[in-house]
């Protein structure tokens, strides 16, 4: 009944393709939109915005990156927490090199770089697929997590061998460091990802992101139409590992402030990210956002009821965790392969008709 189109007719071309074209879906993001930019900041703290609020929206943009290539084009990628640490390490050494320069043109540069590795990475997908293509990206993660794990240059010779954010200003206001306050570096996380997400949404469904989905769906087919394999592959690492690529220098910079490649961007952080996609819905702009939101929520929610309820170490409660989400994945896998994204679809189908049966 209060979600219908009824009535909402379409005068235009432009009307008619809007993102969003049922106004009530235009006034659900607008309302989530004024929510997260006009009232959030007012309340977050250093818990909010440190253990859940900005963790949750990196997490959210690696997901979209990683979803790109393979929700949408369908090439498989095991390397993503390689791809965040060269966004990480490209964002430290510009820095370095360019102090005076805007910090979003080189998180943007970083993202650049990112994309240019992620290119030379995904060449393989053009003679491989599947599993295979699957074990070459395995191999851009050791490769390098290695290189910056043992070339001094990326980490400026420091005996740690980890790198730490410099404190940045933006137009004035810190965003890096500890001297930053909890809603400046949530409304920079915020802005960039919301401005990726809308920019990644029109790509989609646009020319670029039709050819992504032909090859996707059926490659030989696709080609047969016209669409060059080279250009749909190669974009599609392009444009996904700039994602992650920027997702990986917010990650450094303004949530962590110092990271070491063996433990920050280890072969578990691109686990971490696939896990994303597979529980929020694969080929979904939607889809990133509530699996990085079940991601990074459910930890602290089964610590908090286990450990802080009924008195559960903590160790347990994290194999338990391990458990739980395992057995998520599997549960995603065979009774709903499209993820929380379909789930909420569904949800939204069904109250177009309610209240009369399906």
């Amino acid at each position: 009944m209060f979600y219908r189109e009824n009535g909402q007719f379409k005068s235009s071309y432009s009307s008619d393709q809007a993102i969003f074209p049922i106004a009530q879906d235009r006034a659900f993001v607008i309302g989530i939109l004024l929510v997260a930019f006009c009232g959030v900041p007012f309340f977050i703290n250093e818990y909010w915005a440190n253990a859940i609020l900005i963790p949750l929206l990196v997490y959210a943009l690696a997901g979209l990156g990683l979803n790109i290539l393979t929700g949408y084009c369908g090439q498989v990628s095991l390397g993503t927490g390689a791809f965040m640490a060269v966004g990480a390490y490209a964002s430290f050494k510009l820095v370095g090199f360019f102090p005076e320069v805007n910090y979003l043109i080189l998180i943007f540069v970083s993202g650049l770089v990112t994309a240019a590795v992620g290119v030379v990475f995904g060449l393989p997908s053009l003679r491989i697929k599947g599993f295979y293509l699957a074990v070459a990206t395995l191999a851009a993660q050791f490769f390098l997590i290695w290189l910056f794990n043992k070339v001094g240059w990326f980490y400026d010779h420091s005996p740690t061998g980890m790198i730490t954010v410099r404190p940045i200003d933006f137009f004035g206001v810190r965003v890096t460091g500890p001297e930053a306050t909890p809603a400046a570096k949530y409304l920079f996380t915020l802005t960039i990802i919301a401005t990726l997400t809308l920019t990644a949404k029109n790509i989609v469904r646009g020319r670029v992101g039709r050819s992504w989905m032909a090859i996707r769906d059926m490659d030989i087919a696709a080609e047969l139409i016209g669409i060059k394999p080279l250009q749909a592959k190669l974009s599609a690492f392009a444009v996904s590992s700039f994602y992650i690529g920027v997702a990986g220098a917010l990650y450094f910079g303004v949530y962590l402030g110092s990271v070491e490649p063996l433990e920050a961007f280890d072969i578990n952080q691109s686990f971490y990210v696939l896990f994303i996609i597979i529980i929020g819905g694969l080929g979904s702009i939607l889809g990133a956002f509530l699996g990085a939101a079940f991601i990074v929520l459910l930890p602290i929610l089964m610590k908090n009821l286990m450990v802080g309820g009924f008195g559960v170490a903590s160790g347990t409660a994290g194999h338990v965790e391990i458990l739980l989400l395992g057995a998520l994945i599997i549960f995603f896998l065979i009774v709903e392969p499209h993820g929380l994204a379909r789930l909420w679809q569904i949800a939204k189908e069904k109250l177009r008709l309610w209240p009369f049966p399906h």
